[in-house]
């Protein structure tokens, strides 16, 4: 495991999945088809547990502020901090990689209670799998 620092916070706007997992690559869709893709913005997948289900967000960093307004979509903010986190390499050939990943991160003792589950996508092929730790 590493650690990841977050220096400032992040507004992210988001389209969420009607279902976990089932629903991620629909969410994931419907949130490059707002915008076009930028290899300079950031994207993400946030999800945690809510009412005693995953809830699953697909993001983009906000690329100025109101963006989600204009867009019609709601915003998170993934808080500035220290996050335990580990880089899964090629994730398209094994996906699942993404939530063994997790699964390992998980058991850090120092979890931030009111953290997600972050996936940073770095490029085409490697994510970042991050969860924040309390401060």
């Amino acid at each position: 495991m590493e650690t990841t620092v977050l220096e400032k916070d992040i507004n992210v706007l988001f389209v969420e999945a009607k279902s976990f997992p089932e629903g991620i690559m629909e969410a994931h869709q419907k949130l490059h088809g707002l915008v076009p893709f930028d290899r300079e913005r950031k994207y993400f997948g946030i999800s945690r547990p809510e009412n005693g289900t995953i809830v699953y967000k697909a993001g983009m960093e906000e690329a100025f502020p109101g963006e989600a307004r204009k867009l019609n979509c709601q915003t998170v903010i993934l808080k500035k901090g220290r996050y335990v986190s580990r880089v899964v390499r090629n994730y398209p050939e094994e996906p699942q990689q993404i939530g063994e990943t997790f699964n390992e991160l998980l058991t850090h003792d120092n979890l931030d209670p009111q953290g997600y589950c972050v996936e940073w996508y770095q490029n085409e092929q490697d994510v970042k799998c991050m969860i924040r730790l309390k401060e």
